[in-house]
């Protein structure tokens, strides 16, 4: 018998409860007991030619499309399970995206990514198509090409107005995909190439006065049940990225009778459940304890993107883990990328490319290990350098620690050679007086409301109390809880 595996697209990364609940219905019938979540905001359901029958059957049956063993339409992904809950005072809201998810009524063969420009949660440039909201204009995108199987990147100049997204895709793609020799695998594939042959008569244009904007990475901590808004988001992680399939039934039929409409899956395989109220939170976390799911992982575990469907890269994850946790290794602001693949997609600051010494005829010998660093450190950049070659497995821990010290040096550095703009002392002291002031009691660093922490992904004004629970201080790590309020006359600001 034949192990296949089925995958099911969300785009946008959005399923109701109530249409996973039938997914998960039609699995147990093929006797699948755990589904696993992909990069690309998928579902992948491990089955075995026996029992697939069964199961498409019902799919069909559900109107629920599918592919098996390969990936022909890649999901559309967006970051939406962010919204809200990880992105603040932006223009690009939850009927902003669910206008454009329902405007493209077609299935793409390309891969399309719709990104918000202020978070670093979903990776925006992972796409062939890439859509970024703009900063500077309302409802108005950048558009940023990377040609398939290519590190070829080209952005446009124009701005596109949201209503266009959908007819401006499709004639992209079409494009793209009726040009292979020119556009796919090409190292030279050239974007005024593609551009001069798109017919922009029927689009809201307008120029792009600056290239699309560059946020620095930082992963917020994604799992646990966190506060938000007078309401409750819960992340849900998984080492071995396996879900039970009789804990998302239940899930979903919680989400239901508490009057959820919307399960998000993230690119970090892991999922979102946005709106929970306080009056619900109680029942949550005994749904947690029914199925012992644990919480709280830690942040060198969260940060790793691995290929989907690849035992190997998972193994690896976790070898790499256990040096970074028994060397105590720091890792904030980091993202690892583990890939064994020619051609896969990961997103990452560093990462860990496998290669081997011997690869002549389909043989392949002697495996060894590259770690290459995103320029700046950025994974949204596409440049990599290289930083170690050739590494055997065992080296990789002592490499991965000197690239993360060369990580924190680069980025010591570019703090102090920031400008300081000066500032006068009595207009400092009349605002801080009206700010709200937080103090970690441990090593007394402050948290100030008025200026959040830009570089954790925290936005000016947002409010200690709406800070996540397992929000920690930037200097010691210290718990949330450990934070005291404090007057401005308390720091001497005078």
């Amino acid at each position: 018998m034949q192990a296949l595996t089925i995958i099911i697209n969300f785009p946008g990364g959005i399923i109701s409860p109530g249409k996973l609940y039938n997914i998960l219905v039609a699995a147990t019938k093929a006797k699948i007991q755990y589904v696993r979540f992909g990069l690309r905001q998928q579902l992948f359901l491990d089955t075995i030619s026996y029992n697939a029958d069964k199961f498409t059957t019902e799919l069909d049956r559900l109107a629920i499309d599918y592919e098996i063993d390969q990936n022909q339409y890649p999901n559309m992904v967006s970051s939406y399970p962010a919204e809200e809950i990880f992105i603040r005072n932006s223009w690009l809201t939850e009927g902003v995206y669910q206008d454009v998810f329902a405007a493209i009524d077609f299935k793409p063969c390309l891969k399309v990514n719709i990104c918000d420009h202020s978070q670093s949660f979903t990776p925006m440039l992972t796409g062939n198509i890439n859509w970024i909201a703009s900063i500077e204009a309302e409802h108005y995108w950048h558009l940023i090409i990377r040609f398939p199987k290519t590190n070829v990147v080209y952005e446009w100049d124009q701005l596109c107005y949201t209503n266009n997204i959908s007819k401006l895709t499709k004639q992209i793609e079409t494009l793209i995909t009726s040009h292979p020799v020119d556009f796919i695998d090409n190292i030279n594939a050239s974007g005024t190439e593609l551009f001069s042959k798109v017919n922009t008569g029927d689009y809201i244009l307008k120029t792009a006065a600056k290239p699309a904007p560059s946020t620095p990475f930082n992963l917020p901590y994604y799992e646990g049940l966190n506060r938000y808004n007078n309401k409750y988001w819960l992340g849900i992680y998984r080492r071995d990225e396996l879900f039970k399939v009789s804990f998302l039934k239940k899930l979903c039929q919680l989400c239901t009778d508490t009057k959820l409409g919307q399960i998000c899956c993230t690119s970090w395989k892991s999922i979102i459940i946005k709106g929970i109220a306080e009056e619900d939170k109680t029942r949550w976390n005994h749904l947690l304890e029914e199925f012992n799911i644990n919480m709280r992982h830690a942040a060198n575990e969260l940060n790793f993107q691995i290929e989907d469907n690849c035992g190997e890269s998972l193994n690896l994850k976790n070898y790499l883990v256990k040096h970074l946790s028994i060397d105590d290794i720091r890792t904030f602001g980091i993202c690892f990328g583990i890939k064994t693949r020619r051609k896969s997609e990961i997103f990452s600051s560093i990462l860990i490319r496998r290669r081997y010494l011997i690869n002549f005829l389909g043989i392949r010998l002697i495996p060894v290990y590259d770690i290459l660093r995103a320029k700046d450190f950025n994974p949204n950049e596409r440049t990599e350098e290289v930083f170690s070659s050739g590494n055997p497995r065992a080296m990789l821990p002592e490499q991965l620690r000197r690239v993360i010290m060369k990580f924190y040096a680069i980025r010591k550095e570019a703090h102090q050679n920031k400008k300081v703009i000066p500032y006068a002392p009595k207009e400092k002291a009349n605002k801080v007086e009206q700010e709200n002031l937080y103090q970690c009691s441990q090593c007394f660093t402050i948290y100030s409301e008025a200026i959040g922490e830009t570089e954790s992904g925290i936005l000016p004004h947002t409010p200690f109390q709406n800070l996540s629970e397992s929000y920690c201080c930037t200097v010691c790590e210290g718990p949330k809880d450990q934070f005291i309020k404090i007057t401005a006359s308390a720091m001497a600001y005078n």
